[in-house]
């Protein structure tokens, strides 16, 4: 433990960890009655959805051999980023009268009376609704495993009332996607493909759990649940567990689909990078544990990378 500070000492500040910025692109550029949608679905914190749809991207290069089509880059863009939004504004539906007990969420849309409960359904059934159009542009096999998910996301925002393991099920949806790049590319999903995929749950869930001990005071205190509560003092072991898993199923899914050595050079860059992770990583630090967490996009395009230089070369 460490001493208190002396008189000669300045305190280091207390980081505002509230997620939300009242002066970004929202405030400047959208209409005052959009922002608060924007908001519901994180238009304005675009992390998610790049964490959503790098990995799909590099699904989809694997499983064209290359590139893959504009159109199917497309789609699967446009679906990513309203998957993302019907889950965070599902999120808020469930956890509206739980944010404003926490630092990080306390000025969300939902919980501080800028939409109400009735506007943000209809506006949830609306993302439903343009997500329900995209049907049409993949192939059957794929709008089966798009019915699949929507169950996933629902229950996501649930899990953590109930289980200390939310981010497996929020790893399961994210990484969706990575499945449905196969079985509309190919109309099959090999088992490397199922690999590859449970790598990017297990890589989640080695990320989510960073950002889910910028909560766990807070989420102590209303009774939900997370990795990091499981893991307490521990998580430094445990998430670097489940990284060495992610770059063992991602070094193992290189392998059984034949990939060229760029492959296998970008992924032990990855390799590094989860392993500079974990030794910025602490405990007490939630302003760090929130740039480590963004820092995972770095990753997800190194994968891409990855999977570009394995399979063109």
């Amino acid at each position: 433990m460490q001493p208190p500070p002396s008189d000669q000492q300045t305190p280091r500040p207390l980081p505002d960890l509230s997620d939300m910025r009242h002066d970004d692109w929202v405030e400047r550029w959208l209409p005052r009655s959009w922002g608060p949608y924007a908001r519901l679905c994180r238009l304005d914190r675009p992390v998610g959805t790049w964490l959503t749809l790098l990995p799909c991207l590099a699904a989809l290069v694997q499983a064209a051999e290359g590139w893959p089509t504009l159109w199917r880059l497309f789609i699967f863009s446009l679906g990513a980023l309203l998957m993302r939004g019907i889950g965070c504004t599902l999120n808020d539906i469930f956890d509206r009268d739980l944010d404003h007990q926490v630092e990080r969420t306390r000025f969300r849309p939902l919980t501080s009376g800028q939409i109400t409960l009735r506007n943000a359904l209809y506006f949830l059934f609306g993302q439903f609704a343009v997500c329900a159009l995209l049907l049409f542009a993949i192939n059957e096999y794929s709008r089966w495993m798009a019915v699949a998910l929507v169950p996933i996301v629902i229950i996501y925002p649930l899990c953590k009332r109930f289980t200390y393991w939310p981010q497996i099920v929020l790893g399961i949806g994210f990484n969706w996607g990575m499945l449905m790049a196969w079985s509309d590319t190919q109309n099959h999903i090999p088992l490397a493909a199922v690999a590859m995929w449970v790598g990017a749950v297990l890589w989640q869930v080695g990320y989510d759990s960073i950002y889910a001990y910028v909560d766990v005071r807070d989420d102590l205190k209303v009774g939900v649940k997370s990795t990091a509560m499981r893991f307490a003092e521990h998580g430094k072991l445990w998430i670097s567990g489940f990284y060495v898993a992610t770059f063992a199923l991602w070094l193992y899914g290189g392998l059984a689909l034949g990939h060229h050595a760029g492959y296998f050079v970008v992924l032990a860059l990855i390799g590094a990078h989860f392993v500079w992770q974990m030794m910025v990583f602490d405990l007490a630090r939630p302003d760090r544990n929130f740039m480590l967490f963004r820092s995972n996009m770095t990753a997800g395009v190194m994968l891409i990378v990855a999977t570009l230089l394995g399979t063109l070369l």
